[in-house]
Formats: C-alpha cells, structure tokens, sequence
C-alpha cells in the first residue's frame, strides 16, 4: 500500500457534487501534493474509467450518486476490482450505514461534515493500510440477522450479476439490461435467474426488496 507522497499515488474521487470533490482533492493534495486525481460525477464515468484503468491506490466513493443508489455501487466495486480500496464519503453519518458499508468491503467511512484536515488524515491512515472510522462513532452494533444473510448473499453474485441487479432495482426491463450491458435478453435472464438462485428469492420483485433491506436506513437522513 502506497504511504505518502512521493510514490505515485493514484486516486478516484467519484461524487456529483463539484465543491465537494475540490475538498477532497485539497485533503489529498495536501498530504501527497504530487498525487494524480482523477474526478468522476457519476457511477457510469467511474466505471468506464477503471474499465480502461485499474492502476490506482485509493476510491473515494459518495454513496448517492448519479447511477449507483446507496450500497449497489460499492457492492459492484468490491465484486469488480478487489485489489483497489474504496472509501466512502457520505452526508449521512448514521451508525448502521456505516456498519453496512465495512461488512461490504470499505476500507473506511468519511463523513461529508469532516473538515478538510481530518479528510487528510482519514486518507492517510488508509493509505496506511487501516481502516478509517469517524470519531466517537460506535459502529460494534450489527446488523438483524436477515440483513446479514443478504449482505452475505449479495457478495457472493459476480460483478455482471450486481450490475443487472442495480438495474432491476431501477426497474428497467430485461430488454433495456441487455442494451445497457451488450448482451442478449436470454443472457439477461440467466443473470437473473442466477441472481434470485443466490439471494434466495423467487422473483424479481423480491429481490429488489431484498436489496431495500440493506438499504434502510440510508435515506433516512438524506445527505446534503
């Protein structure tokens, strides 16, 4: 894991938000002022970025963006590119999100709310190789059980199956999944059936509720 400055260090900053990116940036280069950002607004520009270019140190994910709707997008990423640590960035700071995002594979969590030091240091220590947690947050409480069996379940899908997975929560059909990704409709719905074979479910619907369980309690608190 890269430690500081002078080594090269590559890093996504993947948030909608214009001034938010520009303080993470100011964070990073901060600490490692000859780092190379790339900046991505939505979850699509993210992914189509890494499919040309996986060498990078460090993901800096915002939950809600364009494209990715809470968890799914760190579910993919995790799935996708294991070798690159993904930190979320988020407005909402409540325990049981956070909980959810470490028992997807995050590396860390930092709150919207940090001032711009603390975002340094939060990335420094994972750069470190720890895990970076807000102060004064108790994150031991875990899920109900039914949340972890689905948190398990979900890790056990292939990338392709969460990207069709996101797209059935956005309710396109099975049609409009096979434009999206290139394939056939008959490879969509081998997907699907794959998918509701590991999440346990009978249909399509439901495992869209599935998904909103691991969801709750993110949209809670809209961040800002």
């Amino acid at each position: 894991m890269v430690e500081d400055a002078g080594n090269g260090l590559r890093l996504v900053i993947a948030d909608d938000h214009p001034l938010f990116r520009g303080a993470l940036r100011e964070a990073v280069l901060g600490r490692s002022a000859d780092a190379r950002i790339e900046e991505v607004g939505t979850f699509d520009d993210l992914t189509a970025l890494l499919e040309r270019d996986q060498d990078f140190d460090l993901i800096l994910l915002d939950l809600t963006m364009p494209g990715a709707r809470g968890f799914s997008g760190l579910i993919y990423l995790r799935a996708q590119y294991m070798a690159i640590p993904v930190v979320v960035v988020s407005g909402n700071e409540e325990p049981a999100v956070i909980r959810r995002c470490l028992d997807l594979g995050a590396s860390g969590f930092i709150p919207k709310s940090m001032s711009v030091g603390n975002m340094r240091d939060a990335v420094a220590q994972v750069l470190k190789g720890e895990t970076f947690l807000p102060p004064d947050i108790n994150v031991t409480t875990k899920a109900d059980a039914e949340t972890d069996a689905i948190i398990a379940r979900l890790s056990t899908l292939t990338p392709q199956q969460v990207r069709v997975l996101m797209m059935l929560a956005e309710g396109r059909l099975n049609k409009q999944i096979a434009y999206e990704l290139s394939v056939s409709e008959a490879t969509v719905k081998a997907h699907v059936s794959a998918i509701l074979q590991k999440l346990g479910v009978e249909s399509r619907t439901q495992a869209v509720i599935a998904v909103s369980k691991v969801e709750q309690g993110l949209w809670s608190h809209p961040p800002a």
